[in-house]
């Protein structure tokens, strides 16, 4: 992804706005569900500023409700003074002692519970202690579930938890977390009262993203203030400014609604049945649309970004993209796996064609061997949005264990728990009774990228699930990219903006588009090598050009590569997402976010392009 080297250097550009659950809709009441899996919030390896001054840490932390001696020993313990970590050893800290005094209180055994509670009975491991390697992350992503409260108050008034029952702290300290306080005390009232912390930030963002798979669902009105009778009042008034200081800005109800998306999701068609996909015409009707004048080539642009986002941004977007209606697509009807997106383009949308051969659209098709350990109470037939982190080995052994204890098929609160982990990790079934998370080739398979396309040359898994977790869902972009083979047929001319991993030069390469030159603007080194790869490896004849930030295409620079290279015949791209995605419940900040805000740059370099080459 392209963007400022200062500010997106580390930063992962999250695509789990969205998590397809397959078999009856849930009801938006009762969405809340127990899970044991990790926050689903994305990939937010932005921690906070390094550097915070002790006392700041001090106080900040002394506000949350933690007592002022654990404070002060982990903080003296932290070498590097990251207020991730430092919440984290909190926590578990805190936990860890609420738990052991449980423990002693009750004379509590293991047991399993053929209820709603199931996953937290499963294991007294699980709600005793809160472990950095965690059921839900594997170790690899454990940067990625850091929490960035650098924009937090930090001079509260001071309380230690022997000041708060043991409720309020966990209260608090979910609304530290962001979550709304009506939500934090259902989760409570549904998990039970011996739930630890982030059990409950488990549960309430597998509700929200339940809810986020309901496009006519609607949030009830968010309250102005906390209702915490025990934050002190300059805390309270930093809260109620911070309402107000948004609402002034115009986007303080952003979340009250989601967009209300097409169903299905099939954008201005999809292939019909002469090419298999088995659409009848009333399932995909042919869509006609007139293109406003100021949208109206050269160049031709084509710009992506996640279909849930925040009320009002499509609008935005299209407003600034000379007011053409976006096409919502869910790359589900094109492989086996969802990824809702909104595309927003001026090509022509008549005599379009998908690649050949057709990729596999279920995933006993993708993955024929599943098929023999697959139960027949697992009704799953896609997978859900392929995301830039998987389950860990711990939670695939839950799994196991909970599964292998019933001679036939388990109980439903069993299955439910099963079924639930693994919609939201897209874990497949491998042998009997055991289930795991896609491989990196998987990803690239189901994505529409060639075998061992991120593999290699120095590149990790973690980095290749990231790489792959953010990039385009090549098929789906094909279709749309596919009229350009015949308007082109001597080769194309290509400004790829925030390129990741060369999604747009794969599908035009693979649909015969020849790529005279390609200006490709990504600032991850990783991404940047993953394409000159591929462009050697699949002998590209033309001339590719790298750029590290779109902030360093000026006017001027614009204006040499127009000269050098004769024009652009397509300004591609897909902005990070980071501040749009629905699980991000602690900078979802739509368009004015720190990393979505360079949807701008888009428009202001394709802006640029139009009107440098409308004077030649």
């Amino acid at each position: 992804m392209g963007g400022s080297e200062d500010e997106s250097k580390d930063v992962s550009w999250n695509t789990d706005d969205e998590l397809e659950i397959e078999g009856p809709p849930c009801d938006s009441t009762s969405a809340l569900t127990n899970v044991g899996g990790a926050n689903l919030s994305g990939s937010c390896e932005a921690s906070s500023s390094a550097g915070p001054s002790r006392s700041k840490l001090f106080h900040h932390f002394l506000g949350m409700g933690f007592p002022e001696k654990l404070v002060a020993r982990v903080i003296d313990e932290s070498a590097e003074g990251n207020t991730d970590s430092i919440l984290e050893t909190l926590l578990t800290y805190s936990v860890l002692e609420n738990s052991a005094q449980e423990e002693q209180d009750t004379k509590r055994s293991p047991q399993i519970v053929e209820d709603a509670n199931f996953v937290h009975k499963f294991d007294a491991d699980f709600d005793q202690k809160i472990n950095a390697d965690s059921d839900f992350w594997s170790s690899d992503y454990e940067e990625n579930c850091a929490y960035d409260f650098s924009d937090s108050d930090s001079c509260g008034t001071e309380y230690t938890s022997t000041t708060l029952s043991e409720k309020q702290q966990k209260l608090s300290f979910l609304a530290d977390m962001g979550y709304p306080p009506e939500e934090a005390s259902l989760a409570i009232e549904r998990c039970g009262p011996d739930s630890s912390v982030e059990e409950l930030s488990n549960f309430l963002s597998a509700a929200q993203m339940a809810r986020a798979e309901d496009p006519y669902y609607v949030d009830p009105p968010v309250k102005e203030k906390y209702s915490f009778s025990k934050y002190g009042d300059k805390k309270r008034k930093m809260l109620d400014y911070d309402l107000e200081r948004k609402r002034r800005k115009g986007f303080g109800d952003q979340d009250d609604e989601p967009i209300r998306l097409p169903k299905p999701m099939v954008g201005f068609g999809l292939p019909t049945d002469q090419f298999g996909f088995g659409l009848t015409t009333d399932q995909c009707p042919v869509v006609r649309r007139t293109l406003p004048e100021a949208a109206v080539g050269p160049p031709y642009f084509y710009y992506e970004n996640v279909a849930l986002a925040p009320k009002g941004v499509w609008d935005t977007i299209s407003r600034f993209l000379y007011d053409v209606e976006p096409e919502f697509v869910d790359s589900k009807h094109f492989c086996a796996a969802a990824r809702k997106r909104g595309y927003i383009h001026n090509l022509p949308i008549d005599n379009r064609f998908p690649l050949l051969p057709l990729p596999p659209r279920t995933v006993h098709d993708a993955f024929p061997l599943t098929k023999r350990w697959w139960p027949s109470w697992d009704p799953r037939t896609k997978l859900n949005c392929l995301q830039t982190a998987i389950a860990s080995a711990r939670l695939t052994d839950r799994i196991r264990k909970a599964v292998e204890k019933w001679d036939r098929e388990p109980p439903l609160s069993v299955q439910k728990y099963v079924l639930d982990e693994c919609r939201k990790w897209n874990l497949v079934w491998v042998g009997r009774n055991k289930v795991a998370p896609l491989e990196p080739d998987e990803f690239e398979m189901l994505l529409g990228f060639p075998k061992n396309h991120t593999r290699g040359g120095g590149i990790s898994r973690t980095d290749r699930y990231k790489s792959l977790g953010n990039s385009f869902q090549v098929d789906t972009v094909a279709y749309h990219l596919s009229v350009l083979r015949d308007l082109f047929p001597a080769g194309i001319t290509l400004l790829s903006l925030f390129s990741g991993i060369g999604g747009a030069e794969v599908a035009l390469h693979r649909l015969g588009v020849p790529l005279k030159a390609v200006v490709s603007v990504e600032i991850s080194e990783v991404n940047r090598n993953i394409v000159k790869s591929w462009w050697e490896q699949t002998n590209q004849k033309g001339m590719l050009v790298h750029i590290e930030d779109v902030q360093q295409l000026t006017g001027d620079r614009l204006e040499h590569l127009i000269s050098t290279f004769g024009g652009f015949d397509l300004v591609i791209g897909g902005s990070p997402c980071n501040n749009l995605a629905g699980s991000n419940r602690v900078s979802r900040d739509g368009l004015e976010g720190k990393e979505s805000s360079l949807f701008f740059d888009y428009f202001r370099i394709l802006d640029s392009v139009k009107c440098i080459m409308g004077k030649k």
